[in-house]
């Protein structure tokens, strides 16, 4: 009886290549070198290294988020729905992993907390210029959170530039216009680098478009807005709740009011007509 052909065995893999002239090309690309030595503890407490690296991480992860709002901006601008949806989505993803981010501090006891806070000096979160650009892209404007950029020109000019551009709800809204829906001249012509504020034309506006096909694609703008509203609540909801615990109602770092702004800031609805509309659907 002849023995059936056997499939050649299958080669061992080979050993990835190890050899470069310089740094390696990952080196090269995500600059880990960089990142991963950033982190320059100002204290002796090693509950410090864990809050350096967090915030960090939250910075590129506003960084991502910006580019994700400001392309969806930008897609709104050239009519390009599907784009702006497909961005949108991906911000919704991100803001998951941002709003993770605060997982590490959410226990902190005022006891672990003041063992390095004198590190941060008068640093505070408010501080940060892309959090900040965020903030512009969802409608949040206040020319006065540029003064404390003023020395530093190159941040100073991009925040600048983004308080005087269209918001991303903006943009939305100037879409809603063309097609078809009564948003008010006084909102399509208004002062882009003042905070939005609340309009019942607009809300009238999401009403109809909500009264509608629920598939239609800008009620599936609609809903996409909505889930980066609702991560946005819950963001600042995070940060409330994780500085009640970490520092009671003291005074916040860098001279701001602590508890007391952040429960201010988590009363705020982001996009406020998409909320209120449903009220009337």
């Amino acid at each position: 009886m002849s023995l059936q052909a056997q499939p050649p065995e299958a080669s061992e893999p080979e050993t990835p290549h190890l050899d470069f002239a310089g740094t390696t090309p990952y080196e090269d690309y995500v600059q880990a070198d960089v990142l991963t030595h950033l982190q320059h503890t100002l204290s002796d407490d090693p509950g410090e290294m864990v809050f350096l690296v967090t915030t960090q991480v939250m910075e590129l992860w506003f960084t991502v988020i910006v580019h994700e709002w400001e392309t969806a901006a930008k897609a709104l601008r050239g009519d390009d729905v599907p784009t702006a949806v497909a961005a949108l989505k991906r911000s919704v993803r991100e803001l998951d992993a941002l709003n993770a981010s605060w997982r590490p501090l959410a226990q902190l006891t005022p006891a672990q907390f003041n063992s390095y806070r004198a590190a941060l000096g008068e640093g505070s979160g408010f501080q940060s210029a892309m959090y900040r650009r965020m903030e512009f892209l969802l409608g949040e404007k206040s020319a006065s959170m540029l003064v404390p950029h003023r020395a530093a020109p190159r941040v100073h000019a991009e925040l600048e530039k983004a308080l005087h551009e269209p918001s991303l709800y903006d943009e939305v809204l100037r879409l809603l216009d063309r097609r078809g829906y009564a948003v008010p001249d006084a909102v399509l012509s208004r002062d882009v680098s003042q905070r939005y504020e609340p309009s019942v034309e607009v809300e009238a506006a999401w009403t109809a478009l909500y009264s509608g096909d629920p598939e239609a694609e800008l009620a599936r703008l609609g809903e996409a807005l909505t889930d980066v509203a609702e991560l946005v609540w819950r963001w600042r909801n995070d940060h409330l709740v994780a500085t009640r615990r970490a520092m009671g109602a003291k005074a916040g770092t860098g001279g701001s009011a602590g508890v007391a702004w952040l429960e201010k800031r988590a009363q705020k609805n982001v996009f406020p007509e998409l909320w209120t509309a449903r009220s009337h659907v």
